[in-house]
């Protein structure tokens, strides 16, 4: 097996995983072999993080949801039942900014939800 004479290309990469943990604590910043952990960690916290935004945003969609329609004296499964029935087809996070922005608007929706049922 021939000899491997790295050169200039192992301080590359060294200085690439160095540059991308810079602001990192501690050894995470200025170590090599640590640095290159909390890279790899910090890249499935980001993986997991992304994930999680979605579910994070579509339970406050929910519970915003949810307040407007107990405001206007249905629940929260009985408008989205009701809404399904009647054939809109909005999804949460549309009736939550409605719920925020134009409450009028929510409770024509609210009526017709009441209508349909």
């Amino acid at each position: 097996m021939p000899r491997v004479r790295r050169g200039p290309k192992r301080a590359q990469r060294r200085k690439k995983i160095l540059k991308r943990t810079k602001g990192y604590y501690g050894a995470k910043s200025r170590l090599h072999r640590v640095a290159k952990l909390a890279l790899e960690k910090s890249g499935v916290y980001a993986y997991h993080g992304r994930k999680r935004k979605k579910r994070d945003y579509r339970r406050l969609w929910v519970v915003r949801i949810n307040a407007a329609a107990r405001e206007v004296g249905l629940t929260y499964s009985t408008l989205m039942s009701g809404l399904k029935k009647a054939g809109v087809e909005l999804d949460r996070k549309q009736l939550a900014d409605l719920a925020v922005r134009e409450p009028a608007a929510f409770n024509q929706l609210a009526e017709t939800v009441k209508r349909a049922a």
